[in-house]
């Protein structure tokens, strides 16, 4: 799966014959279903994510810089529970917090990200007991390619054997991106619209 998003990207800014000539094949000619990262891609774009695939370590620090530099972020404060992301995120124009829900923004790892919703999948270990809504309306998600997983159940079931011993609260997933989005299910419901971005290293 090398560089497929590379791959994805490229052919997102520019259509072709091919999709023509496909439309032209037998509607006998069986379903193609698209690889687990396309469906997720798409899904996450459709719910209004902005997302930033990443090659290597360099290209992380230079999309998180555009996300500072774009939002007028690069001198505010970033809530952030995690301290191994904390210190490979850090500048020294940022004030990082653990205790202010009213930072700028959220910067926090994730479960899984689920192709079937386009949505991101937490747990207490990233949001500890709080609530979507009392979180920063601006997120940054750092996760890898490894965590895309196909459903909702499928990351569940990660969850519980991941942490077979000590399966973590406050599971619950994200994918309202946009203050437009009214879908809700058990696992959303309560939740606000987050302006989130997703920068998202390629490990596979």
């Amino acid at each position: 799966m090398k560089r497929f998003f590379s791959k994805l990207l490229s052919k997102s800014h520019s259509k072709d014959s091919s999709e023509e000539k496909s439309e032209q094949k037998s509607k006998y000619m069986p379903k193609v279903v698209a690889p687990v990262e396309e469906r997720f891609t798409i899904e996450f774009n459709n719910n209004g994510g902005k997302f930033l695939y990443c090659e290597n370590s360099l290209e992380i620090e230079e999309n998180f810089d555009m996300i500072l530099e774009r939002n007028h972020w690069i001198q505010s404060e970033m809530l952030c529970f995690d301290s191994t992301l904390a210190k490979r995120f850090e500048k020294e124009s940022l004030s990082i917090t653990k205790t202010n829900l009213n930072a700028t923004f959220f910067l926090t790892p994730c479960e899984y990200l689920v192709a079937q919703n386009g949505g991101l999948l937490i747990s207490a270990n990233q949001i500890q007991s709080h609530k979507l809504q009392d979180l920063p309306k601006n997120f940054v998600v750092f996760a890898t390619t490894s965590q895309i997983t196909e459903t909702l159940s499928d990351g569940l079931k990660g969850i519980k054997e991941k942490y077979a011993k000590n399966i973590p609260s406050n599971i619950t997933t994200i994918k309202h991106f946009n203050q437009d989005s009214d879908q809700e299910d058990f696992l959303t419901y309560g939740s606000t619209a987050k302006n989130l971005y997703l920068l998202l290293l390629e490990d596979l």
